[in-house]
């Protein structure tokens, strides 16, 4: 249907995994299996759920699934409001990381919409 890679969207949120996938290296090892993992995989499913849906055949199914990235992404937002709050996550680097965030989340609003 869509070639994934083009988007704009996409290309965004594989470069804000990469960022993530580095900040939270930092996070204390007994956060391994809590909220680093949850937040690994929140800002995975923003990018794979973009190019599964675009994989599929139609626009409902693709629709679909940047609906099931558009939740990832405000998953993603909570988590590191909490890491924040934990101390995890210093001042600077959660206002970068929550721009992008904000900036995919309006991205994927939109695309979403484009498609009704």
């Amino acid at each position: 249907m869509h070639n994934y890679k083009e988007l704009r969207v996409w290309n965004k949120s594989v470069n804000l995994a990469t960022s993530v996938y580095k900040k939270t290296r930092s996070f204390p090892k007994n956060e391994i299996y809590g909220i680093t993992s949850q937040i690994r995989r929140s800002v995975i499913s923003i990018s794979s759920n973009i190019a599964e849906g675009a994989g599929r055949s139609g626009k409902k199914e693709f629709k679909h699934f940047l609906n099931i990235s558009y939740g990832s992404a405000f998953e993603l937002e909570t988590q590191i409001i909490i890491s924040k709050k934990l101390g995890y996550l210093q001042d600077d680097e959660f206002d970068l990381l929550n721009e992008l965030i904000v900036e995919i989340q309006k991205m994927l609003y939109n695309l979403i919409k484009s498609i009704e």
